[in-house]
């Protein structure tokens, strides 16, 4: 079982910048593929970004492509997401998630282990 906590989350002024973290416990965390989904208020919880388990693919959604690098360390178990250039609509709560399968996929149903979220608020 894998347990996976987010960190990092806060408000910001849009146009600014957050890190996010997500450690991860209780598996091989190399082995697993990783992701960064969002849920804002009253809209479903939507993908963001995804690494494989070497770093050498990622899979990023069009609204934050260029702006929200995705990266890991293997060594620390953890997974990061670098927010840049925030825009008020990015506010959500941010969740990490684990799939022990190779293939990077965008959909929720698809991953196994899932963090409790961290906040992002960008104000205007």
């Amino acid at each position: 079982q894998v347990q996976l906590v987010e960190s990092g989350g806060g408000l910001v002024q849009a146009g600014g910048s957050l890190r996010l973290s997500c450690v991860a416990s209780g598996g091989t965390f190399s082995r697993y593929t990783m992701a960064w989904f969002r849920q804002a208020p009253g809209k479903e919880r939507e993908f963001v970004a995804a690494i494989s388990w070497s770093a050498d693919s990622r899979d990023y959604a069009n609204s934050v492509k260029d702006r929200f690098p995705i990266s890991r360390d293997n060594a620390k178990n953890t997974v990061y997401l670098e927010m840049n250039s925030l825009k008020p609509e990015d506010s959500a709560v941010y969740y990490c998630a684990a799939r022990s399968a190779v293939r990077l996929t965008r959909y929720t149903y698809n991953y196994d282990f899932w963090g409790q979220g961290t906040q992002v608020t960008v104000s205007s």
